[in-house]
Formats: C-alpha cells, structure tokens, sequence
C-alpha cells in the first residue's frame, strides 16, 4: 500500500501570538502613527505655520470675493482653533503613508501570499484615489464653483464667509470627492468578491449613471457646476472600475489547493 501523501505545509504555521503580545504590538503600531502625526504637525506648526496653512486653503475663495472683502470670524477663538484644526488635518494626510504601513504590517503577518497580493494594492490604490479627489476638488473644482455662485450675488450683498462655515464646506467637500474617487475600489472589492459578475456591473452602468448624479446632488452645493464636477468623474471612475476588475481577478485568484485539505492517497 502507498503511503498517504503529507499535508501540504501551511505559510502561516508556527506564526501564531498569544493574544497579549497582539495588544502590545497593536499598542505600539499606534504609538509610532501618532508620534509620526506630531512629528509633521510640529513642522508644519514651525514652517509655513497655521495662519498661513488656513490662507492656502482659503486662496480658491478668497480669489474670487468682491476686491477688499474677506472672510471673518464670529467667533472668540475661531482664529486659534480653525487654524489648529487645519493643522492637524494637514498633518495627519502627510503622514498617512506612515500611518497605513504601521496598519499594513500589523496585519499583513496573518494573510496568506494571495491575499496580501489583494488587499495591498487595494490599500495604495484607495489612497492615491482618495489624495486624488482631493486634488481635484481643490484646484479644479473650488475657483469654478465660487466663481459661479459669486456670479448671482446680487450688487448690494457684500461676500463676508465665516472662517468655521468655510471650514466645514471645504471638508464637506473634500469627504465627498475623495470617496467618489473611491468608485473603482468598491467595484473591484464586489466583483473580487463574487457578490456581482464583471456582466452585471455592465448592466448596472446605466442606473450607476443616475446614481452618480443624485449623490452629486445631495453632497454637492445646489449648483450645476459642483455637481456636474462630481458626477461626472464618479461614472468615469466606475468604467475604469470595470476595467481593472476583469485585470485585478486573474492576478489575486488564490491558486488551487493551497488552503484546500489535503488528499490521501487510494491504497
């Protein structure tokens, strides 16, 4: 009689952590983002400082005020916390490289070759989308919006935002464009998944389409050119989303039998 053929050996064997040694290096991955977010938030405190973060971010606005106008503050200490706040969120953007990898590699230890090869570029692709809607919205989307809404002030309203209102509408719309960008993700996360086929998200493209311009309509101010500026790319994205599904299938397909049981051999 043959002998049985011997359990195919498991990547992930011998590697497993008692559950106190996963605290503490949870502990210290958490420990290492935030020192890395302070790190860049006391450069940037030093140089180019909060008053002068707040007027980059303003600049879009501010360019297309009524010539002298500009923006006020309503509150006490709206001039130290709108800045801080800027700050921090700037720092914790430029630090997010540091901040995902300290993610990636306290969980990259417990997946197997196939799935890492899946979740890590997913992780990259998402941020660089996420900056990139960002971006968008910034330089290209800002001035045109502001532009057209200052367009129908009438002549006797002189254009004085509050620095909190701006604040929040920036990050509003910061939130909205960086997760629309987003779209390719979520289309190859649900067809990687199996929860639809590559043919059904073909199918789903027309309904897809007035979907985007109805978020665009909720998340967006009731303007036709933000609106436009949201909707659009988010069915742009949703082809390529297609597109990099049908690729990113064939290459993140776990190879078969390698976490399947093993065989034993007929006598």
């Amino acid at each position: 009689m043959s002998s049985p053929k011997p359990d195919p050996e498991d990547e992930l064997a011998g590697t497993e952590q008692p559950f106190v040694a996963h605290l503490m290096e949870l502990r210290d991955r958490l420990i290492k983002s935030i020192v890395a977010v302070g790190v860049v938030a006391g450069v940037l405190a030093i140089y180019p400082g909060p008053g002068h973060l707040y007027d980059l971010l303003a600049q879009p606005l501010v360019a297309h005020l009524p010539h002298g106008a500009t923006l006020i503050a309503t509150s006490v200490i709206s001039p130290f916390m709108v800045p801080l706040k800027i700050l921090l969120m700037a720092a914790f953007l430029i630090a997010l490289p540091v901040v995902l990898y300290q993610v990636w590699a306290f969980v990259a230890p417990g997946l197997y070759s196939h799935e890492k090869r899946m979740v890590l570029p997913l992780v990259i692709s998402s941020t660089l989308l996420f900056f990139a809607g960002v971006a968008f919205c910034y330089f290209l989307v800002f001035g045109r919006v502001f532009a057209f809404i200052q367009s129908f002030a009438p002549k006797s309203i002189t254009a004085a935002p509050d620095i909190e209102a701006y604040l929040s509408f920036v990050l509003t719309m910061f939130l909205a464009f960086g997760m629309a960008f987003e779209v390719p993700i979520a289309v190859v996360v649900l067809a990687r998944l199996g929860v639809v086929s590559v043919e059904q998200l073909k199918h789903f493209r027309g309904y897809f389409i007035v979907l985007a311009f109805v978020v665009a309509a909720v998340v967006t101010p009731p303007d036709v050119v933000s609106q436009l500026a949201l909707a659009i790319p988010m069915c742009l994205l949703y082809e390529l989303g297609i597109w990099a599904a049908r690729a990113f299938i064939k290459s993140t397909t776990a190879p078969e039998g390698s976490e399947a049981s093993s065989e034993v051999a007929k006598p």
